[in-house]
């Protein structure tokens, strides 16, 4: 969550000048405030506990859902609170990897009503944990199945770039919505990047 915050805000202004193309234009600066709180919250030990995996996602998707705006909040938040159901271990094994991507997809889905193919973050969670599922049945390699689904999740974030928004409010710009990457989409990519760039320790 430290490295996600971290390089949430370096993509901040990049963020925003995607959603000011398509949407309202505060994704960037809604997420970089949202992950701020978090990590701040994370680095005081009297606000909640955090022995496991998800205690910390749990405490990420309250602060998320309290301090940001527009969709980032409750889109992230019902993610990780979705995902901090089925994390409740101090370590994560390929599966773990696998049963917490898939549920943050599930929470995404619900409160988005969005599906595969529509130009939303979906384009970029769906390819993710479908990856990590693939990787983790041949490998219990934790790295490599965080890797696939970071990797996949960037492909998936790039592919919406042509495509024609049918969902949220860049449904709204109709064909003018295509020839830019959806906003969510590229935001999921940077999140699940972080991830693996915290595995791999400082300097990464």
């Amino acid at each position: 969550m430290h490295t996600a915050a971290a390089d949430v805000a370096a993509a901040r202004d990049d963020l925003t000048e995607l959603d000011r193309l398509i949407g309202d234009g505060d994704h960037g600066v809604n997420l970089d405030r949202g992950l701020r709180a978090v990590a701040e919250r994370l680095g005081d030990p009297a606000i909640a506990p955090r022995e496991t995996v998800g205690q910390v996602l749990r405490l990420a998707a309250t602060t998320l859902m309290s301090t940001v705006g527009g969709a980032a909040g409750p889109l992230y938040g019902t993610a990780l609170l979705r995902a901090s159901k089925v994390t409740d271990r101090a370590v994560l094994d390929a599966s773990g990897v696998v049963a917490l991507l898939d549920a943050a997809l599930e929470g995404i889905v619900a409160r988005g009503k969005a599906a595969s193919g529509e130009k939303t973050m979906v384009d970029a969670w769906q390819p993710a944990a479908e990856a990590a599922e693939r990787v983790a049945g041949t490998t219990d390699d934790v790295g490599d199945t965080w890797r696939a689904a970071a990797d996949a999740a960037e492909a998936g974030a790039r592919a919406t770039i042509p495509w024609v928004a049918t969902k949220g409010r860049a449904s709204y710009l109709g064909e003018r919505s295509a020839g830019t990457e959806d906003p969510g989409a590229r935001s999921t990519a940077i999140v699940l990047a972080a991830a693996v760039r915290a595995l791999q320790g400082p300097g990464a």
